[in-house]
């Protein structure tokens, strides 16, 4: 299985000690060398987690790809779809709405970090989410109240 993932989902687990579940799930994840470069540069959470086996940094081919993709993406996130592309992904971790939607459009399999928790929990590696979901917004982590009341009464938390 090819997964790769933007900076969001791996700041926002990392925050929250929660970045082995990448492991856990998908064994290996890639990230495009914009990703590192983000997460080392500044310091976010994860920036020394990425440098265990289960991450892969990769160069991404499609620098006119990515370009285009800059016109309404940050360059971490149009690295990500492109790599996702060019791996032939199995999946892509990416929140930002418009990245989101971009990728689906381009016929990749696109999840979040809510579903990397659901997944988590449905696989045994996580009790609940709802603990680690607070503890997400507690830290900076973003989702409106919308999205977090539906969320959890939708896998019945």
């Amino acid at each position: 299985m090819i997964v790769v993932s933007n900076t969001t989902p791996i700041i926002s687990l990392a925050t929250v000690r929660q970045i082995t579940l990448l492991e856990s799930l998908f064994g290996q994840v890639c990230i495009p060398r914009e990703v590192e470069r983000e997460l080392k540069d500044n310091q976010y959470p994860g920036h020394d987690e990425i440098d265990q086996a289960w991450c892969d940094t990769k160069d991404v081919q499609g620098t006119l790809y990515v370009g285009f993709l800059c016109h309404d993406l940050d360059r971490g996130e149009a690295e990500a779809i492109t790599l996702a592309k060019e791996l032939h992904a199995d999946t892509l971790i990416l929140d930002e709405r418009t990245g989101y939607k971009i990728a689906k459009q381009q016929g990749l399999h696109v999840i979040g970090t809510l579903t990397v928790l659901l997944m988590a929990k449905q696989h045994g590696f996580i009790p609940s989410i709802r603990p680690i979901l607070d503890e997400m917004l507690l830290k900076g982590r973003w989702y409106s109240q919308s999205v977090y009341r539906s969320f959890l009464q939708q896998i019945g938390e």
